[in-house]
């Protein structure tokens, strides 16, 4: 009689893409993004892929250096904490809260600067995010996209309240105040899920700064992202955003999810 050995689910293969664009209107870029495909197998295997986007604010160079400062601090501490991934995702996003912060203070013509920031891993055949701003997170999966994500903005909360319609605070003219952001004080609350999310083969999640979803429905955003390769959708869906004006920096990345 012959033993049954458990055989693991293998992790599936992401291919992910990036894009920033300074938009048709401001002539400088705050916004800042990366995406982290380990080459180490076993840092691969233990944390996965990371995908970045931050959209900062500050006027002159502060908003510039508070986003890259985002990036660069999430990334690097996500991947030494020792922790576990969801763990380690809230904790690089009050790592990069504190540097900001930090510096704001120690710099006058830095003073005031901050960033949102939506960071999303897929480690095996799961994926965590955290959140803070009004970056958004999106889930495109069997023809449907979910945003996965919550703005922390003025306009949300009047929604919530039963005060505007989801379609008035679209076109709202305070629809850009966010309520929380990175550097703006020395705590943060970092909104995670409440449990890892399974991943399905097939699965895209898009991450972009309100220069692409104030301008580029969440329908345009779901058929750019299924039926195009990551980094083909990535540039449609910015030149997209330019071609309604491009008012705001336009940051868009793309992860597919293959089996």
């Amino acid at each position: 009689m012959g033993l049954l050995s458990k055989v693991e689910p293998q992790p599936f293969s992401i291919c992910a893409s990036a894009r920033t664009d300074c938009g048709c209107v401001r002539k400088l870029n705050e916004d800042c993004c990366q995406v982290v495909h380990p080459s180490d197998p076993a840092m691969l295997a233990r944390k996965g892929v990371l995908i970045v986007v931050a959209d900062g604010m500050g006027g002159c160079q502060g908003g510039e250096v508070a986003s890259q400062i985002a990036v660069e601090t999430v990334t690097r501490a996500y991947y030494d904490h020792a922790g576990d991934p969801q763990a380690a995702l809230a904790s690089a996003l009050e790592d990069a809260n504190y540097a900001i912060y930090d510096l704001s203070r120690h710099r006058a013509e830095l003073t005031g600067m901050g960033t949102t920031c939506t960071a999303l891993a897929i480690h095996g055949r799961l994926a965590c995010s955290a959140h803070v701003g009004d970056s958004r997170l999106y889930l495109v999966r069997s023809n449907s996209i979910y945003q996965m994500t919550e703005d922390h903005s003025v306009v949300t909360e009047l929604v919530k309240q039963g005060i505007l319609t989801a379609d008035a605070a679209r076109r709202h003219a305070d629809r850009n105040l966010i309520l929380r952001a990175l550097g703006s004080r020395a705590a943060v609350e970092v909104a995670t899920w409440e449990h890892p999310l399974p991943v399905r083969s097939g699965d895209r999640f898009v991450l972009c700064s309100d220069g692409l979803h104030d301008t580029v429905t969440d329908e345009e955003i779901r058929l750019a992202a299924e039926t195009a390769e990551a980094s083909a959708a990535c540039k449609s869906l910015v030149a997209t955003a330019r071609e309604r004006g491009g008012y705001d920096n336009i940051t868009v990345a793309i992860a597919r999810v293959e089996g």
